[in-house]
């Protein structure tokens, strides 16, 4: 059985470095990854493939940036190549990002089944372009792995049928239970002269908050009142850091007291930071899910979630606004001790990528 396995962007290398170590303990199993170069930084993609010990892909097909519709087309145009040189047995797609929609259209195309792993989520926000590719890919994959009892009822809704459907876990979990120990023995955390939980970890990238200029500004007045009680440690994504240059305000980000801005991180580093931060605020999908499973108290900017588990039994508070003060006070709260008590969900055990490969061989393999 010849699985390619399809990344695009870094979040993806996370859920399928987990994967892709199952499937190379079974020989009946010969598993080839496709790098799509939807999100590309040589440094970093190198850093996370190091990291995350992931081979060199098979196939690089360098499609870089560009509006949804071009980077959609030019995947597909890459990706039926591949599929006609490969001729693989399966199609495995992870999350939502275009290369997930895209790789998926292509083989059902040729007839080749397509599984998408991290299935089912909806933030019910159609205005993201993540969410139609959530549902596209759900719409036309032939299994469907679930990490959360939500995502069973959506797809259920839209009348997908039960036996497509497999409640396997997390496997973005998979890789933080395995990289734990690992993360653990780095010096970050000294070489900043910072003890655990002494700082508030602050990642912001969605268009929805670093676009425009009130945005930027809350944030900015947002990491000015928390750095009154905690060191705050804002690794800067690319695209926030020039928004900020853009509108003026980031000498005054830079000339905070009490504020250290990095480059973005590589996984390992990451996870070591957000396992001893005092408070994570963030926009991100995948952080509400790792500091779940951390414990750890996370305050995520969005209007909705896709993963409403990190909220119903995680350690997960949404904030459909950036508004200072309201923020002010959850920071006060969490920071004086009045936590959110926060359980592991199901399955978030470190093994979905073992119960994903089970079911792959006994449906595919020959």
């Amino acid at each position: 059985m010849k699985i390619l396995s399809i990344v695009g962007a870094r979040p993806n290398f996370m859920k399928v470095a987990p994967l892709h170590r199952a499937f190379l303990k079974h020989a009946q199993i010969d598993s080839k990854i496709i790098h799509t170069g939807q999100h590309y930084d040589a440094r970093m993609s190198d850093v996370f493939f190091n990291q995350l010990e992931l081979p060199k892909p098979d196939y690089f097909l360098g499609i870089g940036g560009g509006s949804h519709t071009q980077q959609t087309a030019k995947i597909m145009i890459e990706f039926e190549q591949v599929m006609a040189a490969e001729k693989p047995d399966v199609v495995l797609v992870v999350g939502d990002v275009n290369s997930t929609i895209a790789c998926a259209m292509v083989a059902v195309k040729e007839h080749i089944p397509v599984v998408h792993v991290e299935a089912g989520l909806r933030s019910g926000d159609r205005g993201m372009p993540e969410e139609i590719n959530r549902i596209m890919t759900d719409c036309i994959a032939d299994d469907l792995f679930v990490t959360e009892q939500a995502g069973i009822d959506n797809l259920k809704r839209e009348s997908i049928p039960d036996e497509k459907v497999h409640f396997v876990g997390n496997v973005m979990i998979d890789s933080l239970v395995y990289y734990r120990k690992k993360a653990a023995t780095l010096t970050i955390l000294n070489d900043l002269g910072l003890a655990p939980k002494s700082y508030v970890l602050m990642t912001m990238h969605r268009p929805s908050n670093v676009d425009f200029e009130a945005g930027l500004t809350n944030i900015l007045t947002i990491i000015k009142e928390t750095s009154k009680d905690k060191t705050v440690l804002f690794p800067v994504h690319p695209r926030t850091l020039k928004n900020m240059e853009t509108w003026g305000l980031l000498e005054e980000l830079k000339s905070l007291q009490n504020v250290i801005l990095m480059e973005p991180q590589g996984y390992l580093e990451f996870l070591h930071l957000m396992e001893n931060a005092a408070l994570i605020i963030t926009d991100s999908g995948g952080i509400q899910e790792e500091t779940t499973y951390l414990q750890v108290p996370c305050l995520t900017f969005r209007a909705s979630t896709e993963r409403p588990v990190t909220v119903e039994l995680g350690t997960n508070i949404l904030l459909s606004d950036l508004d200072p003060v309201s923020v002010a006070e959850k920071v006060q709260d969490i920071l004086g001790g009045r936590t959110k008590e926060g359980v592991i969900p199901p399955f978030w055990d470190g093994q979905a990528a073992e119960r994903i490969t089970e079911i792959l061989i006994q449906k595919y393999a020959n």
